[in-house]
């Protein structure tokens, strides 16, 4: 077998942006032929997908997978919308999904060391670099157990939501009907906590710091500027309070009202996840993207 040296390695890996392992092993697979060992990691999928790694990938989907009184959400985040409408593209979101959930993982890297069919996740999301030809990456995964675990995924899984709820005498269909509303409502109106009490005590002391400084340009007394800024604080709580918040289906009751009303199901929690919020999407000219698409 011809030794395969470090320069060798180098030259393959600039040549189909494939890891520097996978290179040093095609090139051990064909006897340190470079350009057999090129085609090799094209039919393995692994070409070019390292190139396509360092690219922002700010686009992607939700996907949801539950069973056994327990739901896994996962975003996997892709380059374009384009890609996240691909058939491909979906059906591998919905398989990390199911994988994540069934093997009780919530952790990006443990997920990724995942094996199935004798590939791992990460091997396999290199394949689909390759195969769709952008960057690919799953970017967060968060697992909900408890007495009831509902969901809601908003059209086109660019928003989903888990709702957690504890049981006191709600069936089911009840809870499943609840769950599912709260998750919508939870979609729309944005809450950052579910009950007031959560709320951190250093951002609490920030906004009734600004809040303070607002109503002191005013010029009113001290007095009145106290009781304007407890009345705005009440109304920013209530704007950032799931159970604060008016229930979008029935403004006249806030959502703490409809738990009520609907008896026997409590919301323990919520998770919130919208494709790419966080990341700073890269801004390319039309031409630009032109030339890096007629790149490969």
């Amino acid at each position: 077998m011809a030794k395969i040296s470090a320069s060798l390695v180098k030259a393959l890996r600039d040549q189909t942006g494939a890891g520097m392992m996978d290179c040093k092993k095609a090139l051990k697979e064909t006897d340190g032929d470079i350009e057999a060992a090129a085609d090799f990691l094209r039919k393995k999928g692994i070409a070019k997908a390292g190139k396509k790694a360092g690219r922002i990938a700010a686009e992607g989907l939700v996907a949801v997978a539950e069973g056994d009184g327990a739901a896994t959400m996962i975003e996997v985040n892709c380059e374009t919308d384009f890609v996240a409408r691909n058939d491909a593209f979906q059906a591998f979101v919905d398989q990390l999904a199911g994988l994540a959930h069934d093997n009780n993982v919530t952790d990006v890297d443990a997920l990724n060391a995942l094996e199935t069919d004798g590939k791992t996740v990460a091997d396999l999301t290199k394949e689909q670099i390759a195969n769709i030809g952008e960057n690919i990456q799953v970017r967060r995964i968060t697992r909900l157990s408890s007495d009831y675990v509902g969901h809601y995924i908003h059209a086109g899984s660019q928003i989903g939501v888990l709702v957690q709820l504890s049981l006191d005498g709600a069936d089911a269909d009840t809870a499943a009907e609840f769950a599912r509303n709260v998750a919508m409502h939870v979609a729309a109106s944005k809450p950052s906590y579910t009950r007031t009490e959560e709320i951190d005590e250093d951002k609490l002391a920030k906004e009734r710091k600004i809040l303070t400084e607002q109503a002191l340009e005013s010029g009113k007394p001290a007095n009145i500027v106290d009781k304007m800024v407890e009345g705005r604080l009440r109304k920013w709580k209530a704007e950032i309070t799931l159970l604060e918040q008016p229930y979008v289906r029935d403004p006249d009751l806030t959502v703490g009202k409809y738990q009520k009303k609907t008896g026997g199901v409590s919301i323990d929690t919520f998770v919130r996840y919208q494709v790419g919020e966080g990341i700073e999407k890269a801004e390319s000219t039309l031409a630009e993207e032109v030339a890096q698409l007629s790149k490969g």
